[in-house]
């Protein structure tokens, strides 16, 4: 192996033709000159792929990587060694015992975490949550992991309770009754841990405002964009004036959706607005009682009425 006059120790060149760009035979591991064929250096490490890739086989795997993504979450970032069982005779003792075992399983620490942010991912799947929110909520679940500050509380409602302050941390939230329905916890449970976990990791979120979930419910409607906008009026007209006081946010949407739609071409049933918002008629009915006296005064000036305000259904 040699080197040019100036930089010695720090560039490998061909002693003959200094200014060639040394070509590397990957198969080989070869340094050599394109002047005049002469092997430069050799034993060069290949760092590329360790096998060919095709994007139409196996989408969820990455066959160049070895083991899966380093996770700084698992103590260690999950960089451990598991050693396969022994197929020939030298991976045996003279008594027939194995020579090489794992001498660090997981511990119990890590299985609960690995565990935990499986089941956080598997209910964000089922309610397409973007991973920016997953992420945060396996943040979450590890702090209250490593404080052991919810001892006894099952480690999927603690999980439950994760996604649910990270939808409301995100500006996305979602209702008690949508986390429940893809948990395998009561809500009431989940709510129990909401309300230790803002206060063991003395943290906040922001109030649910009825304009958080108008978009979603009239969308999953198929209400158009014109009743969307009234239906946000509504609401946020109601909440000002305090015609609704103690109802939810999500009734009061809900009977703001109701309202618009039904003063519209593009009607909806209380029952198929429940059965998106999660609330039950009965509680819509309510809200849209309290709200129908002074509906003259909510609708936005430029909405375009299909059905008079004196034509509305009165409950």
């Amino acid at each position: 192996m040699a080197s040019g006059r100036s930089d010695t120790l720090s560039k490998v060149v061909c002693p003959a033709h200094p200014e060639a760009n040394l070509i590397e035979d990957y198969h080989a591991g070869d340094l050599i000159c394109p002047e005049c064929g002469l092997v430069v250096g050799d034993r060069v490490i290949d760092v590329g792929s360790e096998w060919r890739t095709f994007s139409n086989e196996k989408a969820n795997s990455d066959p160049s990587r070895v083991g899966a993504a380093e996770n700084p979450l698992l103590n260690g970032g999950d960089l451990s060694t598991i050693i396969g069982r022994g197929t020939g005779d030298a991976s045996f003792s003279e008594s027939g015992a194995p020579k090489y075992q794992n001498r660090r399983p997981t511990n119990t620490s890590d299985r609960a975490l690995i565990n935990a942010f499986r089941e956080i991912n598997n209910m964000a799947d089922r309610i397409n949550l973007p991973r920016t929110i997953v992420d945060r909520a396996n943040n979450l679940f590890k702090q209250v992991h490593d404080g052991k500050t919810l001892k006894g509380r099952s480690n999927d409602a603690i999980a439950s309770a994760c996604l649910y302050i990270a939808c409301r941390q995100e500006g996305v939230p979602r209702t008690f009754k949508e986390i429940c329905a893809v948990s395998k916890i009561s809500k009431k449970e989940i709510g129990r841990c909401f309300k230790l976990m803002l206060k063991a990791l003395e943290t906040s979120v922001d109030l649910i405002t009825t304009g958080d979930f108008m978009s979603r419910f009239c969308s999953n409607l198929g209400l158009p964009l014109s009743v969307q906008k009234a239906a946000t009026h509504i609401a946020c007209e109601a909440v000002k004036v305090d015609i609704v006081p103690g109802r939810s946010p999500i009734s009061v949407a809900a009977a703001a959706i109701y309202m618009a739609s039904q003063a519209s071409e593009d009607k909806r049933t209380q029952k198929e607005i429940g059965d998106i918002a999660g609330v039950a008629d009965v509680t819509i009915r309510q809200s849209y009682k309290l709200m129908y006296p002074r509906a003259a005064e909510l609708f936005p000036a430029d909405f375009k009425f299909f059905t008079p305000i004196d034509q509305l259904p009165q409950s």
